[in-house]
C-alpha cells in the first residue's frame, strides 16, 4: 500500500490538488491476471474509457462512484499505473445494455460478446460478494478519463 500512497501523493503534487483529496478506490479490472493486465493496457492506450459493475456490489461495499471521483488503477500485482476520474454514470438493467453504451469499454466488437463476457464476470463477482446475477440486475456503467500516469 506504500506504493499506492506515494503514487497518490505524486499525483496530487503534479495536479496541484489539496493534499486531503481522497480517492474512491484502488483496483484492477477483471478477476484473472491476464484479464486485469489486458484491460489495464486498453485503459493506458485510451481505448477503454468506461467500465461496468454491479450496482448490488457497490451497495454491499457501502460506497458508490459519482461524477468527479478519482480512482487508482493497478495491474494484477497491485502496482499503481494511472488515476482515472469518473465523467459519467449510467444505471440500467443488464438486459437493457446497448452496444452504443458498452462499446466505450473498448473490449468487445458487438453486444453479444459483451453480454457473454460480462455474464461470466458478474457470476464470479456475485458468488464472491454474495449477491445473485440475473438479466434484470442493475448495472452501474461508469465513463472515465485517465488524468494521470507515470
Amino acid at each position: 500500500m506504500k506504493d499506492v500512497e506515494e503514487f497518490w501523493k505524486r499525483f496530487l503534487e503534479e495536479k496541484h490538488l489539496d493534499e486531503n483529496t481522497k480517492y474512491l478506490e484502488v483496483f484492477h479490472f477483471e478477476v484473472t491476471e491476464q484479464g486485469a493486465n489486458q484491460l489495464l493496457a486498453l485503459v493506458l492506450s485510451g481505448r477503454k474509457r468506461a467500465t461496468a459493475s454491479s450496482l448490488k456490489a457497490w451497495e454491499i461495499e457501502g460506497k458508490r462512484p459519482k461524477v468527479g471521483d478519482y480512482s487508482i488503477v493497478t495491474d494484477w500485482e497491485g502496482k499503481p499505473n494511472c488515476v482515472i476520474r469518473t465523467t459519467g454514470i449510467t444505471e440500467l438493467p443488464f438486459k437493457d445494455m446497448t452496444y452504443d453504451i458498452c462499446k466505450r469499454e473498448g473490449e468487445d466488437e458487438c453486444l453479444e460478446t459483451w453480454q457473454s463476457n460480462h455474464r461470466t464476470f458478474f457470476a464470479a463477482d456475485a458468488k464472491e460478494l454474495g449477491y445473485e446475477f440475473s438479466e434484470d440486475m442493475m448495472v452501474l456503467f461508469e465513463d472515465f478519463e485517465v488524468i494521470y500516469r507515470e
